[in-house]
């Protein structure tokens, strides 16, 4: 017997006038999650989590319109290309959310709204705080892109390959049945990189901020191989997609930047030795 992931056959539900998409019932569920690990981290810490409230308040909406600004600007011919339609360009519920423009604009609003109050603690430690639970809230999102039935990696035949849909098979691609699961992928990764965020917090005393660059650098370090298995339609550069790209710059910078934290950890402690 043939193994394999199915792809759902639905990804809304209907209750009476409204139209739940499942898509966006991952995201919410996983901004409902983060908010959750991230004001008990806080508060541990020594926070007021209210802070945590008040820039989630500001950086939700900031960071899904960041990151539908990200897709639509890195996939232009979907919405004002010849055949595009633009107002799909709000249509959020259909798939199309580029993480690193939610992080981007989610972020600067947070650090707005943070620096305007009386705040208990630096912002690094909220970012901190909050690391381990964004990066399972992206991989609770990445099961709206099953229902969805849209980015999945290049044919395989793999007992875990997911089964699509004739009608959702890119061009070119329509005589293979299975293909590699990367919704899945990412989610795994990120479920993992949330439990190395978890431990290092635990045993090692880091510079504010530290932990929230070894997120970045390990969430981008992930998405360079998962990107690189996708077969949707992506502009390249030099061989590589631009999300690659991206990716690599993302991982190269908050490696540098966490690596300067601590060494100037090293020196505030020798310092005080």
């Amino acid at each position: 017997m043939k193994l394999f992931i199915p792809t759902p056959s639905h990804n809304a539900v209907g209750l009476g006038p409204l139209t739940i998409h499942f898509y966006a019932l991952c995201i919410l569920i996983g901004v409902l999650v983060a908010l959750a690990i991230g004001r008990h981290r806080y508060g541990r810490l020594g926070g007021n989590v209210d802070e945590i409230i008040d820039c989630a308040i500001v950086a939700i909406p900031a960071g899904i319109i960041g990151g539908r600004i990200y897709h639509v600007l890195t996939s232009p011919e979907r919405y004002f290309g010849k055949a595009g339609h633009p107002l799909e360009a709000i249509k959020i519920w259909d798939g199309g959310m580029g993480i690193w423009g939610a992080i981007a604009l989610g972020t600067l609003a947070s650090w707005l709204t943070f620096r305007r109050k009386a705040r208990s603690l630096p912002f690094g430690a909220l970012l901190d705080a909050l690391a381990p639970g964004l990066l399972i809230a992206q991989g609770i999102g990445r099961f709206g892109n099953w229902f969805n039935g849209e980015l999945f990696g290049v044919p395989t035949r793999l007992p875990w390959a997911l089964e699509i849909p004739l009608p959702l098979r890119p061009v070119g691609y329509e005589q293979f049945q299975t293909f590699h699961p990367t919704f899945a992928y990412e989610a795994i990764w990120c479920f993992l990189g949330a439990a190395l965020l978890l431990w290092v917090s635990a045993r090692t005393q880091l510079h504010p901020g530290a932990l929230f660059l070894l997120y970045i650098a390990f969430y981008c370090l992930g998405r360079i191989w998962i990107e690189a298995l996708r077969i949707d339609s992506a502009h390249r550069l030099f061989g590589l997609r631009i999300n690659e790209w991206v990716s690599l710059g993302g991982f190269l910078l908050a490696t540098f930047m966490f690596w300067q934290r601590r060494k100037r950890s090293r020196v505030v402690d020798s310092a005080h030795d």
